[in-house]
């Protein structure tokens, strides 16, 4: 079964139930039926064709959350056009490197972001989108399309790493890859259609458009959309929309903390299952949660090249501080330096393969030859397994610091830091050193009951000598991406 024949199963069968709620920031509410969307979504197809667009055209939108992401990404699947998924926080920097490479035919964005976009750029706003669907569905009649590409090797989007270290590369994810991924994440969290699902990610990235749209389209729950995650209401929107299922990244986890006990046990209670990605959630966080709302979260480990790898399980123990088993449809392996498999419990990186891997890094085939290597992907991630196969991640091989010849790795003391009394959030980075070449450090968001000496002196207790952060550095805010992933560069130099 391909992605679109799966999909129009669930706008056809349901196509009279409610499918979706969105509250725009002025109040202006949408809701629409799964038939709506099937209908709002051919059209656009045919609008989208009518301006020019043949299969394997690139088409970019610039957009913050709203339901005509999901109208653009249905007509995508129906025309075989590659949608180009971008930052809304991006700004003429990153956006001119993103066209330059992905050569989208237009951006599809709103008057007040179209500033951002660098001069040149072939501009459709979205507020005119309206206009072009009824205009097309006059002409087209009954609106038939032409038959579309729809072979799980047909690319579907190019999704853009958030080039942190580097320039961004762009993901050739398949109609295929987000099929696997969708029916596997429906199947191991017991999605159905009496789900109701709370979507505050941004459908500009993978968690929130291949795992929350997917796992709501394929399953045909109810999905309510936000513009964003906001912390003073979200708690509102827990009380009213009352989901069952949420996705989050750890930041929001974070806030979700200063939710008053009895609303959270409230919230807890008919909360079946909360997520967790896109960034390491503390086993600190994990367990304050669990002990506030009754939910303990489920944390999993994906990529935007592979969407989901590894999870913990639904029914089963979610351990703190692992991402749990690989998933049913993917391998992964733990391999040394030298693309050797290591036994359980010694630090490697994970080598995945599976239907849920992109078919590599467009126009880039010098990356794509160094990630990939006989059809297994080096995400460049470390970590360790148990002997009964649940994964911990260290953290990325570009994070390693090494010291006076000895490996060590950020996580392991960030998770000690944040048992600190005081601490919010903390990050370790290695800074040059003439002795040891790199020693750690550690940036914190703390309260004035963190106490520097008393924190190295229970670190002395619990770790080597040369793990132990040579300063802490208060910081107002560690500065993170729009999922939550801390941006390193940007933290100020450490002046100890």
């Amino acid at each position: 079964m391909s992605l679109l024949s799966a999909l129009r199963r669930t706008l056809s069968e349901r196509a009279h139930a409610p499918a979706l709620e969105f509250s725009a920031p002025d109040g202006t509410a949408t809701r629409l039926t799964f038939g709506e969307l099937d209908a709002r979504s051919t059209r656009l197809a045919v609008a989208l064709q009518q301006r020019g667009l043949k299969p394997g055209e690139r088409l970019a939108f610039f957009l913050a959350n709203r339901p005509e992401i999901i109208d653009l990404w249905l007509a995508a699947l129906k025309s075989g056009i590659i949608l180009v998924p971008t930052n809304v926080l991006y700004r003429e920097r990153e956006l001119r490197h993103i066209i330059s490479d992905a050569a989208p035919r237009a951006v599809v964005t709103t008057r007040d972001l179209a500033a951002h976009l660098p001069a040149g750029v072939d501009v459709w706003l979205v507020e005119d989108a309206a206009a072009w669907c009824t205009d097309s569905a006059d002409r087209a009649g009954a609106a038939v399309l032409p038959a579309a590409p729809t072979d799980d090797a047909t690319p579907l989007a190019l999704i853009y790493t958030s080039g942190t270290t580097g320039a961004a590369k762009g993901a050739v994810l398949t109609q295929g890859n987000f099929l696997a991924n969708g029916r596997e994440l429906v199947r191991a969290w017991e999605f159905t259609a009496a789900d109701r699902l709370l979507c505050t990610l941004p459908l500009f990235h993978v968690h929130g458009l291949a795992n929350a749209v997917h796992c709501w389209l394929l399953s045909g729950c109810h999905l309510r959309l936000t513009e964003r995650f906001e912390h003073a209401q979200a708690p509102g929107w827990f009380e009213e929309y009352q989901p069952t299922v949420f996705f989050g990244v750890p930041a929001m986890f974070v806030r979700l903390l200063d939710v008053p006990p009895a609303r959270a046990r409230a919230i807890g209670q008919r909360l079946r299952l909360a997520v967790s990605g896109s960034a390491p959630l503390p086993a600190e966080i994990h367990e304050r949660f669990r002990a506030l709302f009754g939910s303990v979260i489920l944390e999993r480990y994906g990529m935007t090249e592979t969407l989901m790898n590894v999870g913990n399980p639904y029914d089963g123990e979610r351990r703190p501080g692992t991402v749990g088993r690989p998933f049913a449809h993917v391998e992964v392996e733990i391999r040394d330096d030298a693309g050797v498999p290591v036994a359980d419990g010694a630090t490697g990186e994970l080598w995945v393969r599976g239907p849920n891997v992109c078919a590599g890094y467009w126009q880039r085939p010098d990356a794509t030859a160094a990630a990939w290597r006989e059809g297994w992907f080096r995400t460049g991630d470390i970590g360790v397994r148990s002997a009964d196969g649940y994964i911990t991640l260290q953290g990325r091989r570009s994070d390693l610091i090494i010291s006076g010849g000895f490996n060590l790795y950020p996580r392991e003391i960030e998770e000690l830091i944040l048992e600190q009394p005081g601490v919010k959030e903390a990050v370790v980075v290695g800074v040059a050193d003439p002795v040891r070449g790199e020693v750690p450090v550690a940036y914190i968001v703390a309260g004035d009951d963190f106490d520097a000496a008393r924190a190295t002196q229970h670190l002395r207790t619990q770790l080597a000598s040369f793990k132990i952060p040579r300063g802490f550095v208060r910081v107002a805010a560690l500065p993170r991406t729009a999922l939550g992933k801390i941006q390193k560069h940007l933290l100020p130099p450490f002046r100890g």
